[in-house]
């Protein structure tokens, strides 16, 4: 698991059937303290994610459980939104 800052949302017209209905989120990578890493991504929302919040995402093949009954092609999805960040 690794941590995200909600850039924003992306609308897609066309898409493989596997993702239809399923909310979209363009995501960049953060550090413990905020500061962003590597180049933006976009992340499947299991949870209702918006934009400027940070969240806790999973990737690779585990990225499609939370949606098992689809199983979408995707390797990033949001799992949780993270309050607060405590040293």
């Amino acid at each position: 698991m690794y941590l995200g800052k909600v850039l924003g949302n992306i609308v897609c017209s066309h898409k493989d059937a596997q993702m239809q209905g399923m909310k979209l989120l363009i995501v960049t990578a953060i550090d413990g303290t905020g500061k962003p890493k590597g180049k933006p991504f976009v992340a499947c929302d299991s949870i209702g994610a918006g934009a400027g919040e940070t969240v806790f995402l999973c990737g690779g093949g585990e990225a499609a459980l939370p949606f098992i009954k689809q199983r979408p092609p995707s390797d990033a999805s949001i799992l949780g939104i993270i309050d607060s960040i405590e040293d």
